[in-house]
């Protein structure tokens, strides 16, 4: 099943251009969506693990510097967080294909040695990923540059001990946010008829760890949400810092980072590079990409020239962990 098969869209359609926009994955199968929303048409989350589709809305930016922002869409890089967690915290649910297939593959390959460039990860990867590592029972979870917040919303659903998303302090994007997490995290919207009892939603700056969010936080969560937030290399840094400020300290708590290469994969790679991550005491334990489609292949800082059509089918995924 293809990754946006769980969103429709609820609203009408006014322009032509919207009922072609909706119609192209019929008339083109080879093209993806990879952001859905418009400020007037509410986008259904549909699984079937839930009792009820959750209903997502997306901001309706006026000004600049909000569009520049970018959070008034739902990219893919959430959808497939979002269906990670569910399938590693439901009892039942699967993500297929099953994660970590690469991994077979590169050892039928015989793959060995340093990986050039970013993450500096052995090709044969020290284990293998399955979607029961991303069970969010139990576990206190922070999502950071959230936009819609559909990651977090199915943590809050499936049994996280607390919850929180944050995004960019501009009225506009916070509280669309807020909107989105307060209608979503609901009884009647989980699986156990039960819901987190500790969700929050709050304004955090990439790197500004001075404010009393911050300050209040530090080393808080067992895990880091981070989608489709590498688009801009000059916050890669300011991203960093921040995902290990907010970590929990020790062995077990990771972030999991998820992100599309439709600005490009120069523009995002560098966020995995081993010494800028090892310079806020991170690194990298997996990372491998996935298709629309569930196909996964080893991860490239480089792959050359990329079709864009091609290029934004797929997605990169990466578990950060503290150096130990």
């Amino acid at each position: 099943m293809i990754l946006t098969a769980r969103i429709s869209i609820v609203g009408p359609a006014d322009e032509p251009e919207d009922y072609l926009a909706d119609s192209l994955g019929a008339i083109f199968p080879d093209d993806v969506t990879n952001s859905h929303g418009s400020p007037d048409q509410s986008l259904l989350y549909t699984s079937p693990y839930l009792p009820k589709p959750l209903e997502v809305q997306v901001a309706d930016p006026v000004e600049t510097k909000d569009r520049l922002l970018f959070s008034h869409y739902l990219w893919n890089a959430s959808l497939l967080l979002a269906e990670l967690v569910e399938a590693g915290s439901l009892e039942g649910a699967v993500v297929e294909p099953e994660v970590g297939v690469f991994q077979d593959m590169l050892a039928k390959e015989g793959g060995g040695g340093e990986e050039d460039g970013a993450a500096g990860q052995s090709q044969s990867q020290k284990s293998r990923v399955s979607v029961q590592d991303f069970d969010v029972r139990g576990k206190s979870t922070l999502e950071v540059g959230a936009g819609t917040g559909l990651p977090s919303m199915l943590a809050a659903l499936l049994g996280a001990s607390e919850v929180t998303a944050v995004d960019y302090p501009t009225p506009l994007v916070i509280d669309t946010l807020r909107k989105n997490v307060k209608f979503n995290t609901r009884p009647e919207f989980s699986p156990s008829g039960s819901v987190t009892p500790h969700v929050q939603v709050d304004g955090h700056a990439w790197g500004e760890l001075d404010t009393p969010f911050a300050l209040e936080n530090k080393h808080k969560f067992d895990r880091l949400f981070v989608c489709d937030c590498l688009w801009m290399p000059y916050q890669h840094a300011n991203l960093q810092r921040s995902i290990a400020w907010f970590m929990k300290e020790g062995p077990e708590s990771r972030a999991w980072v998820v992100a599309g290469f439709h600005s490009g994969r120069d523009k995002m790679s560098g966020f995995f590079e081993q010494e800028a991550l090892r310079s806020v005491g991170l690194e990298v334990e997996h990372i491998w990409e996935r298709d629309c489609e569930g196909i996964e292949r080893p991860w490239s800082p480089d792959r050359g020239a990329e079709d864009p059509g091609v290029r934004k089918r797929w997605l990169t995924v990466g578990i950060l962990r503290r150096i130990h």
